[in-house]
């Protein structure tokens, strides 16, 4: 999904993630791993290929990256807050390589009854072009005890809101697969993948 919840993996707990996405004519793979150092911190790494079909002849993208989560406020009901702060390095076949920081703070509000809503806002500076704000609403609202309904709308200054749907559900425990659909900007969007806490 794309809005971030304000949660960290346990201390000495680790994450691997794979998914596939389509953001209009860009479709590709992404891989992640994480794990969590200390208490409230969780440290990431991902790498990721995509293709341009609109781009004439189509582009290939090559992303790699990592992040860095602390949040010290959780509480299983209320408010949790922190930051994330990411770096991420592009390269576009036939353009160079793009690099890019971000800082972004997370705030995730759980309700008793179950559902959860979150909240993103952040800034990236990318080297060679424009800085820009950027946010991110999500609900979370569980529908069974394996089964979650998602709703996010999101973007970046100087453009339009995407808005996408999906569920998320867990085949065990730790092990969740998810898939949204969505659109925005006059393009489609979606996204599939797997997760495995350990």
């Amino acid at each position: 999904m794309a809005v971030d919840d304000a949660g960290t993996l346990e201390r000495g707990g680790a994450k691997l993630e794979f998914g596939w996405s389509r953001d209009g004519g860009v479709r590709g793979f992404e891989g992640a791993a994480g794990f969590g150092p200390i208490d409230n911190v969780e440290v990431e790494v991902g790498l990721g290929r995509a293709k341009d079909r609109d781009a004439d002849p189509d582009a290939r993208i090559r992303a790699v990256g990592a992040a860095l989560k602390w949040i010290p406020l959780q509480a299983e009901a209320g408010l949790s807050a922190g930051l994330k702060y990411e770096y991420g390095r592009e390269r576009v076949s036939g353009e160079g390589t793009a690099r890019a920081h971000s800082l972004a703070g997370l705030a995730t509000w759980a309700f008793e009854q179950g559902p959860r809503v979150h909240l993103n806002l952040g800034r990236g500076w990318t080297k060679g072009d424009e800085d820009l704000n950027f946010w991110g609403l999500g609900l979370d609202v569980p529908l069974s005890e394996q089964v979650d309904f998602v709703v996010e709308t999101f973007g970046e200054e100087h453009s339009g809101p995407d808005r996408q749907v999906g569920l998320r559900y867990t085949i065990a425990e730790g092990v969740k697969v998810s898939a949204a659909v969505g659109r925005g900007n006059g393009r489609t969007i979606a996204n599939a993948g797997v997760a495995w806490e350990f």
